[in-house]
C-alpha cells in the first residue's frame, strides 16, 4: 500500500546558507477505477480512503445514489505483469440490477472542466442525473438551511487546524463536511481537492448518509464546475471555497439551488448564488 507521505533529499537555501536535508513531500500514485470488471478512468491521488473515493466518484458519476447500491470494492491482484497486487486498481461491484447509465458519454459532458463542449450540455446532464433537489428554500418539507456568515466565517480556520499531513507537507488540499450548526463531520485530503471530496461522498455513501440534505461543502482553494457537480449530486445545499469560483460553478448553482460561497477569507466572503440560505440582514444590521 502507497504511504501518504515520502522522504526526499532537497537541497535547500537561506539566506545564502546551502545545506542538504530531508523533505516531507505528499505521495501521488495513480488509481484506476473499474466498474464491475471494466476500466473506467484513472485519476491521480494521495493512497488512503481509495474505496471511498471510488465510490464517490461514482455518486458524482450518477451510478450509486443510496448505500444498497453498493455491492462491494476491492482492490484488484494480478494489476501487473508479474501478477503482484499494487494497490492501485480498484473494482467497484454495483448490487444486480442497477442500472448503469452511459457514463462515457456523461464523462465526456460534464465531469470533465476542460471538456471544450458548450456550458449549457455540461449544466443539463447534471440536472437531469442528480438524484437529489437541493433547492429547499422555496417553501414544502423542512425549514431550509440557514446559516450566520459569522459562522461560516469560523469554518476556515477549523478545516486548516484539522489539515493532518497539511502540517508535514505543505501539499494537499482538503475538503470538510460540517452540519448547519458548524460541527466538523469529517476530512479528507488529497493532492487533488475533487478527490478529496470523493472521499467524503464516498464515505458518506457507505455510511447510509446520503443525501448529505443539511450539510456544508468546504474547500480548500477554487471552486471549480466539478466540485459543484459533486456537491448536487451528493445532495448538499451549501458549497463554500476559500477563493474563487469559476464563471459555470456558478451558473450550475444558479441552476440546481446550490448555495455557493466564494473568497471565504476571515470575515470576508462572496456568496454567488442561493443567498436565501445566508442570514444577509443580520449581517447587514451588524454593517
Amino acid at each position: 500500500m502507497g504511504r501518504v507521505t515520502e522522504r526526499r533529499k532537497v537541497i535547500r537555501i537561506r539566506d545564502g546558507v546551502v545545506s542538504t536535508r530531508p523533505d516531507t513531500l505528499v505521495a501521488e500514485e495513480p488509481l484506476e477505477i473499474r466498474l464491475n470488471g471494466k476500466p473506467l478512468a484513472i485519476t491521480m491521488r494521495t493512497p488512503g480512503d481509495d474505496f471511498a473515493l471510488a465510490a464517490g466518484f461514482l455518486v458524482s458519476e450518477g451510478v450509486l445514489a443510496e448505500q444498497d447500491d453498493l455491492q462491494n470494492i476491492v482492490y484488484c491482484a494480478g494489476a501487473t505483469s508479474d501478477g503482484s497486487n499494487t494497490y492501485n486498481v480498484v473494482d467497484v461491484r454495483t448490487t444486480p440490477g442497477v442500472v448503469i447509465p452511459d457514463i462515457t458519454l456523461e464523462r465526456n459532458v460534464y465531469t470533465t472542466s476542460s471538456c471544450g463542449l458548450c456550458g449549457k450540455a455540461s449544466l443539463d446532464a447534471v440536472r437531469t442525473t442528480a438524484r437529489w433537489p437541493i433547492d429547499d428554500t422555496r417553501g414544502g418539507g423542512t425549514p431550509p438551511v440557514r446559516l450566520d456568515p459569522d459562522l461560516l466565517a469560523s469554518l476556515p480556520d477549523r478545516l486548516r487546524a484539522a489539515q493532518r499531513v497539511f502540517d508535514r507537507t505543505g501539499g494537499l488540499h482538503a475538503a470538510a463536511l460540517f452540519t448547519e450548526d458548524g460541527e466538523l463531520l469529517d476530512i479528507r485530503e488529497d493532492v487533488g481537492r475533487h478527490n478529496a471530496v470523493d472521499k467524503l461522498v464516498g464515505r458518506a455513501l457507505q455510511n447510509g448518509d446520503l443525501p448529505l440534505s443539511r450539510t456544508v461543502l468546504l474547500v480548500s482553494g477554487r471552486a471549480s464546475f466539478e466540485l459543484a457537480q459533486k456537491a448536487v449530486m451528493a445532495g448538499i445545499p451549501v458549497l463554500a471555497a476559500v477563493s474563487a469560483p469559476s464563471s459555470l460553478a456558478v451558473d450550475l448553482a444558479a441552476e440546481t439551488g446550490l448555495t455557493l460561497v466564494g473568497f471565504l477569507r476571515g470575515s470576508s466572503m462572496n456568496v454567488y448564488a442561493g443567498e436565501d440560505r445566508i442570514a444577509l440582514r443580520a449581517a447587514a444590521a451588524q454593517g
